[in-house]
């Protein structure tokens, strides 16, 4: 009787909760709508595109789930869409009603070279039609710098300096401290360039490695100097970074009248300076104080502009680590991503795809599904085009195999045609604190890989063989796709990365261009013209509580005011400390991921470091609040 009692208390409970989660759901989405109104119909119809950029521009924004956002574990700095914020500008370009573009660059999270000199390129077709383009920020590091000197004046707090430092950074190692807890890690790998293993075997670089490394900072810093050189003939870069310190006392120890004799920087003045400025050009603000504009949104623009999205150019993203099973936006899970292949294959109105690949690579399995469902659209005749990103190394030049024709930037970092895997074992650092095991098997594999007492050399053995024999697999594909010997993906594979240019030569890609280049070649190959010419993204949609709360994310009257944003540095020591602490957040992500994610791996830790750092998106996606814990317990019932 007490049990019934009990049970029927724990049924009414759940009724409740779930009525009171509807009622908040129904009145949240009341809000929204409300909220998105008040803020189309209090934006200027004229004025400038105000880009207020207070996070990294990546290529598929994080998805944080709802739940976690509503018990505490979603509050996260935005992050920005590429495709969207080319599509503004470039529609900016071609609007009457667009006075100017403005960039505000303080908290700019950056998003790697190939983004940025694309951003540049919109921006280029602003000034071309005859628009200004004016950027502002207290610090510009190298990513804001690339797309400042693409605008017509750039503006900097008196205090302000520019922080360029080029490419590279520090790659931590781990062998002093297994060693010291007596830890023993087991690798296999294949490649002597697959230096992702190297933190965990040694203390320091192998030369293979420090050469590869070195290669590809001096092409990535090339061909940043070349772009910033090209937008802004006058900014002295090289001279400013052979000796900023001469060229500040040079200035009576001013870092921004530094910068401002050397031609990076044209005007300095403080928020309501550069904002009286833009008011200018643009038109005042309504109802704003000293220094205000008329400024449109880029969340309001958007809506105002929205890009078509019923092309007969299927385009589906490879965006971040590539993982097994179903994963949310933000990671390329490998069912995830073949679902949406075969959804878009699905739809009788899409003819071509095209899959934009910005990932490190990851798991080698989940890479092999996204490529086996591509092969399957090949089959059912659609041409498949890749574009690359930032980075489409190891696993994601493994998914880029299916394709007829690869397209990526001088400045795409791939390649990275190896495999490897690692089990760590603790045996000597568990014998230190006196637990011992013993082993009874049936065969000399099983309880293998003992973590606890030592994984055995049968097995060690038995995983060479696994690792060599996906290699082998990868260099097949590899060598099927490009048209090339086995032999010679061998020799240009090993784990190497190569940077766009030099990947050229190589013939591991086909062509020098971005998304719209490969988008054109799809439609060319599929005999699309007109409308059916355009793309159409298969996107994650994520559950419709996280959709929610990206609706109610986000002010455009807090955007459209400057420095009434997110709170960040503003001065190079702290944003320079501010960055360290999201690499670290890197480290931590990806060191989670090894132990975590799956033991043979298709990856390239170290193209990692050339991508934006892990932001609080990327955390909060992976800590969820209590009540999403407490739903994640609910459905494992």
């Amino acid at each position: 009787m007490n049990f019934a009692k009990a049970a029927w208390k724990l049924v009414v409970a759940v009724k409740d909760l779930m009525v009171l989660l509807f009622l908040i759901g129904f009145f949240l989405i009341v809000y929204a709508a409300i909220k998105q109104a008040r803020s189309a119909d209090a934006a200027p119809s004229t004025g400038a595109l105000f880009l207020a950029l207070d996070g990294p521009i990546v290529e598929q924004p994080s998805a944080v789930d709802g739940l976690s956002a509503i018990s505490g574990g979603g509050s996260v700095a935005p992050e920005y869409r590429l495709r969207d914020v080319v599509h503004a500008i470039e529609t900016a370009a071609g609007d009457s009603a667009i006075k100017a573009v403005v960039l505000d660059l303080d908290g700019f999270g950056g998003g790697g070279q190939v983004a940025m000199e694309r951003v540049a390129a919109a921006l280029d077709k602003v000034r071309a039609a005859g628009k200004p383009v004016l950027a502002h920020a207290s610090v510009y590091d190298d990513d804001a710098y690339l797309l400042a000197a693409h605008a017509s004046e750039i503006w900097m707090t008196p205090m302000g300096m520019v922080g360029v430092t080029g490419p590279g950074g520090t790659i931590v190692y781990y062998k002093g401290l297994i060693d010291k807890v007596a830890a023993n890690v087991h690798v296999y790998r294949v490649g002597k360039y697959k230096s992702a293993v190297e933190p965990y075997i040694r203390s320091d670089q192998s030369e293979e490695s420090r050469q590869a490394n070195k290669e590809m900072v001096s092409a990535l810093w090339d061909d940043w100097l070349k772009n910033v050189g090209h937008a802004r003939k006058k900014a002295q870069v090289v001279k400013y970074l052979a000796d900023p310190l001469g060229a500040t006392r040079a200035a009576g120890g001013d870092m921004a009248k530094a910068a401002v004799g050397l031609g990076l920087v044209d005007k300095l003045g403080d928020e309501i300076a550069f904002g009286t400025r833009v008011a200018d050009l643009a038109g005042q603000a309504k109802d704003g104080g000293e220094g205000s504009f008329a400024a449109i949104t880029l969340n309001t623009y958007l809506r105002r502009h929205k890009p078509g999205t019923d092309g007969g150019v299927g385009v589906i993203t490879v965006a971040g680590d590539i993982v097994d099973g179903d994963t949310p936006a933000g990671t390329a899970g490998g069912y995830t991503v073949a679902s949406l292949i075969r959804d878009a294959t699905a739809d009788d109105n899409i003819k071509a795809l095209v899959l934009r690949v910005d990932s490190p690579g990851g798991s080698a399995a989940a890479a092999e599904e996204i490529r086996a469902a591509l092969a399957a659209a090949k089959k059912m005749g659609l041409p498949i085009v890749v574009s690359m990103g930032n980075v489409a190394a190891s696993g994601g030049y493994w998914v880029s195999t299916a394709a007829d024709a690869i397209y990526a930037e001088p400045a795409t970092i791939t390649g990275s045609i190896g495999v490897f895997g690692i089990v760590p074992s603790f045996e000597a650092s568990l014998a230190k604190i006196g637990i011992t095991s013993e082993t009874v098997k049936a065969t000399p594999y099983s309880g293998e890989p003992d973590i606890i007492g030592g994984v055995s050399p049968e097995y060690d053995a038995m995983a060479q063989a696994s690792v060599e024999d996906i290699y082998g697999r990868f260099i097949g594909l590899v060598a099927n796709a490009r048209k090339l010997t086995p032999a010679r993906v061998d020799e240009i594979g090993q784990g190497r990365v190569w940077v766009g240019g030099m990947a050229h030569q190589l013939k591991l890609i086909d062509h020098f261009g971005g998304l719209d280049e490969a988008i054109a070649d799809a439609a060319k190959r599929a005999d699309l013209s007109g409308a059916d010419a355009k793309a159409r993204y298969f996107d994650p949609k994520g559950d419709r509580l996280s959709r929610l709360m990206q609706l109610l994310g986000g002010s455009d009257e807090s955007e459209a005011r400057l420095g009434a944003r997110t709170a960040v540095p503003r001065d190079w020591l702290s944003l320079a400390a501010m960055r360290q602490k999201q690499w670290t957040l890197r480290i931590l992500h990806d060191v989670r991921a090894l132990v975590d994610g799956p033991a043979i791996r298709a990856d390239c830790l170290e193209c990692r470091g050339f991508q934006p750092p892990v932001g609080s998106a990327a955390v909060a996606a992976s800590d969820a609040g209590w009540l999403a814990r407490m739903a994640a317990f609910a459905r494992s019932l």
